[in-house]
């Protein structure tokens, strides 16, 4: 397995992690699937983020996280397929749904972040079975992470 090679764009007014700490929380995720490669994780506003989500998800809201898997056409070099894909984020979204939920700021980023990236390697949420499957993973790489359940009422 290779590295993770993160790429962070932060074009967004609103705070968010650093890009050490953004990476520390991504890590145990594709090392748990055996992956490496390359991630771009950008944090946008709400205008960048609800324009991907009307574009690409039929959605005209922001939303927390966007996940875009990279999809390459068959017969490229092998190293291409370590391109993992981009992770966009709403700073304020997060920010906003944390305050919400009662929950420090920092551990809803992390829950994010491992949400996201937990499509990118192909989980979902669409059907009961897989939301339980997903949540369940993401309460284990969070738990290694020392972040609480984000799905217990707080």
């Amino acid at each position: 397995m290779s590295e993770l090679e993160l790429a962070f764009q932060h074009v967004a007014g609103a705070s968010a992690p650093e890009a050490e700490r953004v990476q520390a929380w991504l890590e145990p995720v594709f090392e748990a699937h055996g992956r490496g490669g390359e991630l771009t994780v950008r944090i946008v506003d709400e205008d960048e983020s609800r324009a991907l989500n009307r574009d690409y998800r039929g959605r005209d809201k922001p939303t927390n996280v966007l996940s875009f898997p990279c999809e390459l056409p068959p017969g490229l070099p092998a190293e291409a397929a370590q391109i993992l894909g981009d992770l966009v984020v709403c700073a304020p979204v997060v920010a906003r749904e944390a305050a919400e939920q009662g929950k420090p700021e920092a551990d809803h980023w992390a829950h994010m972040l491992v949400h996201g990236a937990l499509h990118l390697l192909g989980y979902d949420h669409e059907d009961p079975a897989q939301a339980e499957r997903m949540e369940a993973e993401e309460r284990r790489i969070l738990a290694a992470l020392g972040v609480p359940d984000p799905y217990q009422e707080r």
